[in-house]
């Protein structure tokens, strides 16, 4: 037999498991009340348990009473001390009443007197509508990739009705963060479901007071609006949180009318194309047409005051003479005379002389217009 074997009578028997070991500290407790603790009980002269001295029950009392201190004891030495953890706060109650809030770090609370509650104020929580994501680890909000937009079982909570009493579906996700920890834990019982139920409540009539192409084309600003009130509603039930994001994922029609939307928005757009074909053909042709008319419009103002001013000068120049006139006849006359033959002579090919004492005509022989002539080439 090996010598690091005992034989079989000088093992000692084992708890196999847990139920073992409970049944053996309930037996032994029993033992202790019944006395059987304390040693042998002493024996007759027949070999049989005396009985003439009745059992101690204090001491076995005693016992239990001394280990239910100690195990009290070591459990309030480790639960004095607690550690907050980064991005942590701790909320502690004296008797159920809030005394303090704790920050990250090693901190020291009074064992059965005071209780400790730990509130992550870093994580962002969050609250999907319309969708679940297919990914618990999903990142953010902005991956629409890591989402799941089966909408399938939450149909009811993305359907809605716009202003001109069209059905349309939003999915959106509210994200938020703890930004009061005594409100948050005491405030509002259930403080996920007060956010999905004022965030369902903003978002239905933000879009149902608006109209359908609107929903479609202005996302951001209706995203905007709603945390805007969310986080009113939020801070009116005092919460305790402070609303990160409220983002508009996914605005569509029911997938009932999408082939008949998807018509309208080709036909829609077929008359947008033909409106900016018209205006641009309007900018072409009436722009040139306005200025050609204004520059007749123009022309006529610039004759008509040609006209008028050349008259005016006229009559001016015509009184002006009248008045030289009427002072100097003669003289007038014969100026006027020299004036209308200089402007005339010039013009004549022949000029005839006649003189009163002389019976023929005698022409004036002009050299000088004649030698002009002879130069001129001869076109051959």
């Amino acid at each position: 037999m090996p010598m690091n074997e005992q034989p079989p009578w000088g093992k000692k028997k084992k708890p196999a498991g847990p139920e073992d070991f409970l049944a053996i500290l309930i037996q032994k407790i029993r033992d202790a009340f019944s006395g059987q603790g304390e040693g042998p009980a002493p024996r007759n002269d027949q070999g049989s348990p005396s009985s003439e001295e009745p059992p101690n029950l204090f001491a076995g009392a005693g016992k239990i009473l001394a280990i239910v201190v100690a195990a009290l004891i070591l459990q309030g030495a480790f639960t004095c001390f607690y550690t907050i953890k980064p991005g942590e706060v701790g909320v502690i109650l004296r008797f159920g009443k809030y005394t303090r809030t704790t920050q990250p770090g090693l901190h020291f609370k009074i064992p059965f007197v005071e209780d400790l509650a730990k509130v992550d104020v870093e994580k962002v929580r969050k609250e999907e509508f319309g969708f679940r994501s297919r990914n618990a680890s999903a990142s953010t909000a902005f991956d629409r990739k890591g989402y799941d937009f089966d909408r399938k079982g939450y149909d009811m909570e993305s359907l809605m009705l716009t202003g001109d009493k069209d059905v349309i579906e939003v999915a959106w996700i509210v994200q938020y963060k703890v930004s009061d920890p005594v409100n948050f834990l005491f405030k509002v019982r259930d403080v996920a479901q007060a956010v999905r139920d004022a965030s369902e409540t903003v978002t239905r009539r933000i879009v149902g007071n608006m109209d359908f192409d609107y929903v479609l084309g202005n996302r951001e600003v209706l995203a905007a609006s709603a945390k805007r009130e969310l986080q009113g509603q939020m801070d009116r039930l005092e919460c305790g949180i402070s609303v990160v994001t409220l983002q508009l994922l996914d605005i569509n029609p029911p997938e009932q009318v999408k082939p008949a939307f998807n018509e309208v928005n080709e036909a829609d757009q077929d008359m947008k194309r033909l409106v900016n074909e018209a205006e641009e053909t309007y900018n072409k042709v009436i722009p040139k047409a306005r200025g050609s008319a204004k520059q007749i419009v123009e022309e006529a103002y610039g004759y008509a005051a040609e006209r008028t001013n050349r008259a005016a000068g006229e009559t001016n120049r015509f009184k002006a003479i009248v008045k030289e006139y009427q002072g100097t006849e003669d003289i007038t006359r014969q100026r006027l005379y020299l004036e209308a033959m200089q402007e005339i002579l010039p013009k004549v090919d022949r000029v005839y002389v006649i003189d009163k004492s002389q019976q023929n005509i005698l022409p004036l022989l002009d050299l000088t217009r004649a030698s002009a002539k002879e130069q001129q080439p001869v076109a051959k």
